[in-house]
């Protein structure tokens, strides 16, 4: 039986609101933590970053989900909605990754300051274009440790440059009203180079089977980070499988363990 099967002794976990502001806007999330008396140093911790249009909540509550998973064995955690998704202010067309970048700084301040959470051990997972926007921020953040699921490289938006040009304005993706700076921006940047220069333990974990970010964006995101990466067999990019989410848990819970 999968650990999702058998569930998770929620009455044993320690859920709370979490809120910091950022450029006077107002960022919202959750912050899980373990049940029980913290240890003397404190709590070890991980802060989720969600992909592009996503929120806290992650595709099929991958986040939420995960959050609890790590409480039931020792590791709190804050999961939360970058400015302009989620619940948190400001609006999508201002999004660009400098600002989410500077969301992630805030979100270690916010972390390092609460009571019972080990600030010398608070560790960054970013999904998606959260993962590109965790190698952005892993130089200022000093994460304890860096995990990364299905990273985004800026060849993911190469495609919205029409002819070669940046969109006058705001691009209508989906109902999305995507901004132009976001675009001028991401396909600026080179997450390779600042992932090679972090130098900090790291882990890298993709389905075999993506065809948004693919498998080959992993194994180049592991070569920069001189680490491991992990493929989950069959997976796509959000991992849209039982077994194959109960296999991502498990070994990004070891790896930020350090099992």
């Amino acid at each position: 039986m999968t650990d999702r099967a058998r569930g998770t002794n929620e009455q044993a976990l320690n859920e709370e609101f979490a809120q910091f502001s950022v450029g006077g806007q107002r960022v919202y999330g959750m912050l899980h933590r373990p049940a029980g008396d913290a240890p003397a140093h404190g709590w070890p911790s991980v802060i989720l970053l969600h992909g592009f249009t996503g929120s806290r909540t992650s595709d099929h509550r991958l986040f939420p989900l995960f959050s609890r998973h790590l409480a039931a064995r020792g590791v709190a955690s804050l999961r939360f909605d970058f400015r302009g998704s989620g619940e948190s202010h400001g609006d999508f067309s201002e999004m660009t990754v400098t600002r989410e970048v500077e969301d992630t700084l805030a979100a270690f301040d916010y972390v390092r300051r609460q009571p019972g959470l080990d600030p010398e051990r608070v560790m960054l997972l970013g999904f998606s274009m959260g993962g590109l926007v965790a190698a952005q921020s892993a130089a200022q953040a000093r994460p304890h440790r860096l995990a990364l699921w299905a990273p985004a490289l800026p060849d993911l938006w190469l495609p919205f440059l029409r002819g070669g040009f940046l969109p006058a304005t705001v691009t209508d993706y989906g109902g999305w009203p995507l901004g132009r700076d976001f675009l001028q921006e991401v396909t600026r940047l080179r997450p390779l180079d600042a992932a090679a220069a972090w130098g900090g333990e790291a882990r890298v974990f993709h389905g075999d089977q993506d065809r948004t970010c693919p498998p080959e964006y992993g194994v180049r995101y592991a070569q920069a980070l001189r680490c491991d990466a992990v493929a989950i067999p069959g997976a796509g990019h959000t991992f849209d499988n039982l077994e194959q989410v109960d296999l991502l848990f498990r070994e990004t819970t070891r790896f930020l363990t350090g099992g």
